[in-house]
């Protein structure tokens, strides 16, 4: 009777054993799967962003792109260029500071440092409050276009900036004007190659 009952043991540990290998062989086969269409679609949302914020181009912006660490995170810029002038650099930054975390926005800057236009990378802000950020939500960021952070205060009226702020959603705005103030820094400080 004590051979039946290590025998049962034995068996219970490999037919675990077993399963655990042919459940982490499918999970890296899916993985392996997933893992270029997944990349595929983050390039291609990072690449309309990028059209959608800096003047019409021809280079391909994605391959001249270049890094700069600031407050801890990597801002990412890619130099929009026509017959080889650039017409602007389009800058993907981040803040902490949302109601709901962090988010990622991208922000379109001419030569000259004034804002052509932002899009919304990725956020978890509330809906129908700090997600009208987004365009297909409300039409709240466009009050940055055309502005000169120079001369514009990149922070909601309440803070004493000129930012007026999503309603209800104080957090949100200031945590956008946030982002898009540590790209312009970055941008004047080194990002106009």
């Amino acid at each position: 009777m004590a051979n039946k009952k290590e025998s049962t043991f034995l068996s219970m540990v490999l037919t675990l054993f077993l399963v655990t290998f042919i459940a982490s062989a499918a999970l890296g086969y899916l993985y392996e799967l997933t893992k270029g269409p997944i990349e595929a679609s983050k390039l291609a949302k990072q690449n309309n962003a990028i059209m959608q914020v800096v003047p019409e181009f021809d280079n391909k912006p994605g391959e001249e792109s270049f890094n700069m660490e600031v407050d801890g995170g990597t801002l990412e810029f890619f130099p929009a260029k026509k017959n080889g002038e650039l017409v602007g650099t389009a800058v993907s930054t981040f803040t902490n500071n949302g109601f709901s975390g962090n988010f990622k926005i991208m922000v379109g800057f001419l030569p000259d440092g004034i804002i052509h236009n932002i899009s919304v990378l990725e956020q978890k802000e509330t809906p129908g409050l700090g997600d009208k950020m987004q365009k297909n939500k409300s039409d709240w960021s466009v009050q940055f276009n055309g502005k000169d952070p120079a001369n514009f205060q990149l922070k909601v009226t309440k803070d004493g900036g000129d930012v007026d702020a999503i309603t209800a959603s104080t957090i949100s705005s200031r945590a956008f004007c946030d982002a898009v103030d540590r790209a312009y820094k970055a941008y004047m400080e080194g990002g106009q190659k």
